[in-house]
């Protein structure tokens, strides 16, 4: 078992927690981690999740890194906005938010996201605020397009069918209920490799379960019409990718096709044996690769070397 993820059951406690106002005046619930001086990491999570998803990350960097994790407008403390605030404008907006109010001014981060959170990091990466505070950018399991049609929850030949049926399976309506033994054996097949163990399938199901019906289905709705090809061009600070191999929900392909369109990229790392959750399956890697970046560009300023070289 994984240090990183078993060494407690409680959550962390934040050292501050804040409600930051996003553009349309959504409150955005951003929890506190870690030396107020320390070199600072951003954690945006994924779709159905919440902050607590990252714990493994926050246990393991919080002793030497300001870690500052938010929850995504409609999941965790963050409440669902009203309508028209599910968009991946909306998105960016709220990263902007949390940047602006938990950094000084012209203070780099590492940002991390995860699914729907790397979304968000390419949907915000042309961005005054992203410009500003962004040397370096993890993207885990994610992608830019495509999805609904590159998905393989479902067990069908690629192609029109397929694309529909996925398409109704991420805005469903009908509510998720309790965590069973059934709805557990879903979520792993779904989402996660074959080897992930029951307490990290039963964990990740416990934190899908508990985001409201509403926002699922509605962002469900934005990620089946996603199209960020152009956020990843824009994306022009040092960035690496991380991937399951046996992601189902975004597999390789995209993590692929996001590497090799990035300006400044650091290459793909391959989890084999790895979902979906790639910072609950393996939390040290994940771990590892931002700590990794905080030293080359956040510690060192190498980012704005990286980022000069680019534009020349």
């Amino acid at each position: 078992m994984s240090r990183l993820l078993h060494r407690d059951t409680v959550p962390p406690v934040p050292a501050a927690e804040l409600a930051v106002r996003s553009a349309d005046g959504a409150r955005i619930h951003v929890e506190l981690h870690g030396p107020e001086d320390a070199p600072a990491v951003v954690l945006a999570h994924g779709w159905t999740c919440n902050t607590r998803f990252w714990d493994a990350q926050i246990r393991d960097l919080a002793a030497d890194h300001r870690v500052i994790a938010y929850d995504q407008r409609g999941h965790g403390l963050t409440p669902e906005p009203g309508p028209g605030g599910y968009s991946t404008n909306a998105l960016a907006d709220d990263l902007e938010a949390v940047l602006g109010a938990t950094l000084a001014p012209g203070q780099k981060a590492v940002l991390a996201g995860h699914s729907m959170g790397g979304m968000t990091v390419m949907a915000a990466a042309a961005r005054p605020g992203v410009r500003e505070h962004a040397a370096a950018v993890l993207l885990c399991s994610t992608g830019s397009t495509r999805l609904a049609a590159e998905a393989l929850v479902l067990p069908l030949r690629a192609g029109a069918l397929r694309t529909r049926l996925t398409t109704a399976v991420l805005g469903a309506k009908a509510p998720l209920g309790p965590v069973t033994p059934i709805s557990r054996k879903v979520l792993k097949y779904a989402t996660m490799g074959r080897g992930s163990a029951p307490d990290r399938v039963d964990a990740c199901a416990r934190i899908v379960h508990a985001c409201p019906r509403r926002s699922r289905v509605e962002w469900g709705h934005v990620l089946a019409e996603l199209d960020l090809a152009a956020g990843v061009r824009e994306l022009r600070v040092p960035t690496a990718v991380i991937a399951g191999t046996d992601d189902r929900l975004t597999p390789p392909v995209h993590a692929r096709a996001i590497a090799d369109a990035l300006p400044v990229g650091l290459g793909l790392t391959e989890l084999t044996g790895m979902g979906h959750m790639t910072p609950v399956e393996a939390p040290e890697a994940v771990s590892a690769k931002i700590r990794e970046l905080v030293t080359r560009y956040v510690t060192t300023g190498a980012a704005a070397t990286a980022e000069k070289e680019d534009v020349a």
